[in-house]
Formats: structure tokens, C-alpha cells, sequence
């Protein structure tokens, strides 16, 4: 069996962390070890850490002195990284059965993949389940699929295409290509995603392969909510490294650059919009400027043309306008 090596970083989450590493624990078809690293929790995750510690001799628990953030956590964790392969699993989600067994057998089967990721589901505070993240659509798709990192890279265009908590990186390229920057730590998912994919193939497996939970406290909500455009700027970042540090066959594709720099320029056009919808007219405008800085073709898009006219009208007249045309359409 193959070795994973899951690392938990864990902050005020000792209310999650039992459900999380016996959901590791429990997994077949494979020989894990878990490292729960603890930032400093203020609540009892010392207590919850040690005492899982404590019944199982796969689980090791480290805690910090000080908060070091999450960036700084994960690299902690890569260092600590030994076996095959390798996952980090914040505390709040926890793995589904067989995650990690099918996720083992694609990547022994394909040497020339470097990580491998999966659907996922979303659970609500109660622990409901909500809602599906596909990232490959359920039609048509077969129960695995290996990509070359290139059309990974095209296939992921601006977003992050990938489920964190589903996410099994071959841990010696895990070590090859480094740890998480922490000049993006809201793009950093994203980023290493690319960055993996420039070196190696990536596995798809059209599989439940974990749960991410949605609550009040997910630091990307929290972002999210303030503006998006920082989450942009952080995005366009993770394209300059890309090119910059990317597997040297990839810098030189100016191909695969342009196509990239137009899908961020037209996903920010479609943010603009919907910001232009929410009556936010500056936020709307800034994002505008961005999209134009990333790629000036996008002045010749649709997206483009259809904001453009938006703003002609005005808010209050397009939104009056939107709203006969959906009682017409209904």
C-alpha cells in the first residue's frame, strides 16, 4: 500500500477536528499518518489534539506558540511530508470513504500524473448537505481522466477548478516544486495547482471525494464578501509565476499566456457586470480598468459591449429594464 501523509491544519476548529482525521483514519487501500497542526487555537483543539494523539499511534499533534497563519502552516506541513503521496485537509472538512484508495490507484497507474482531484460536497453548519462542486460537469465524464498539464492549466482558465480538500499531490513533486507563497494567500490554491500542473499530468476522479463545510467563519467567505477585486489581482499574480517559474517548455508558450490573460480579463468583465447589478457603479468601474489592464482585446468582447451599455443607461433604468424583460420572458 501506498503511504499518504495528511496533514490538518487546524484553527478554533476543535468542534470539526474528531470528524475530520477519523474520516482519514478510516480510509482503505492505503497506509496513512496524520499531522494535526494547531495555530494557536484558542479553544480546546490542545485537548481534542492530544487525545487523538493519544488512542491512535498514526496521529501526531504539534501546536504552535504563536499564530503563524495558514500559509506559513501548510509549508510546515510539506516539510514534514515523507510518504507517497500527500494531502492537507483543513479541520473543518473531512475526507469521504475510499477518497484516498482511488485517488492511490490512479496515481500508481498513471506515474506520470502529479496530483490528483475529485468532486466534492458542501455542507451547511448543520451538516447538511447542499450542493455538489463538479468541476468537470457529470454528463459524459468517465470515473477517471488524465490530463497533460497543459490542458489542466486551459481546462482551469481564471478559476480554481480544483477542491482543495480533494486534492492528492505526489508528495516528491509536492517537495520539487516548494511550498505555498505567501505573497497570495487567498490565490494560493490556485497557484499551486498550476504550478504542479507545469511539471506533471493531473488525475481527475469523478468521484464524492470530500465534504467542505460552509460556515460563518471560512476565511475565503469572509473575502469574498469585502471586494473581489484583490482576488483578481492575487489571480493575475499566480499567472506572472506561472510564466516566470514555472517547467521551462511552458514560459515559452505565449499561446497559452494570451489564452489565459483573456480568460481573466473576460471573468472579470462578467464580475463587473454583477457588481454593476448590485447598484456598486465604482467597484463595477475598477474591475472594468482591471479587465483592460490584463488583456485590452477584451474592448472588442461581448462582455465588454454589454457593460458598456449598461453603464450607458445607468443602473436604475438597466435594472428596471432587466427586470420587464425576465416578467416578459416568464
Amino acid at each position: 500500500m501506498q503511504r499518504v501523509d495528511v496533514v490538518i491544519p487546524c484553527y478554533n476548529y476543535a468542534h470539526f477536528l474528531e470528524e475530520c482525521v477519523e474520516s482519514v483514519l478510516t480510509q482503505a487501500g492505503v497506509d496513512v499518518r496524520v499531522l494535526i497542526l494547531d495555530d494557536c487555537s484558542p479553544d480546546n483543539t490542545p485537548e481534542v489534539g492530544m487525545a487523538l494523539a493519544s488512542r491512535d499511534s498514526r496521529v501526531i499533534y504539534r501546536r504552535h506558540a504563536v499564530n503563524k497563519g495558514h500559509i506559513a502552516t501548510y509549508n510546515e506541513g510539506i516539510e514534514w511530508a515523507g510518504g507517497d503521496l500527500f494531502l492537507l485537509l483543513s479541520a473543518d472538512d473531512y475526507l469521504l470513504a475510499g477518497a484516498l484508495g482511488r485517488a492511490s490507484e490512479l496515481m500508481r497507474d498513471h506515474p506520470d500524473v502529479g496530483f490528483t482531484f475529485g468532486n466534492a460536497l458542501i455542507a451547511e453548519p448543520s451538516g447538511a448537505i447542499t450542493k455538489r462542486v463538479d468541476p468537470l460537469g457529470s454528463k459524459g465524464v468517465p470515473p477517471t481522466r488524465v490530463f497533460s498539464g497543459s490542458e489542466f492549466i486551459r481546462l482551469s482558465g481564471a478559476n480554481n477548478l480544483v477542491p482543495t480538500p480533494t486534492a492528492v499531490v505526489r508528495t516528491t513533486l509536492q517537495k520539487q516544486v516548494g511550498g505555498y507563497n505567501k505573497d497570495l494567500p487567498h490565490a494560493g490554491d490556485m497557484e499551486m495547482w498550476l504550478r504542479l500542473a507545469s511539471h506533471a499530468g493531473v488525475g481527475y476522479i469523478n468521484e464524492d471525494q470530500a465534504v467542505y463545510r460552509r460556515h460563518a467563519s471560512n476565511m475565503s467567505l469572509q473575502y469574498y464578501g469585502q471586494t473581489i477585486l484583490p482576488d483578481l489581482r492575487q489571480r493575475q499574480q499566480a499567472f506572472d509565476i506561472l510564466f516566470r517559474q514555472g517547467a521551462d517548455s511552458l514560459r515559452q508558450d505565449e499561446q497559452l499566456r494570451r489564452f489565459l490573460a483573456r480568460a481573466l480579463g473576460t471573468q472579470a468583465l462578467r464580475l463587473a457586470g454583477m457588481a454593476f447589478n448590485n447598484f456598486d457603479v465604482a467597484t463595477a468601474a475598477a474591475i472594468q480598468r482591471f479587465a483592460l489592464e490584463v488583456c485590452p482585446e477584451v474592448r472588442n468582447s461581448v462582455p465588454w459591449l454589454k457593460l458598456v451599455c449598461k453603464q450607458a443607461i445607468g443602473p436604475k433604468y438597466w435594472c428596471a429594464l432587466n427586470s420587464i424583460g425576465r416578467r416578459v420572458a416568464g
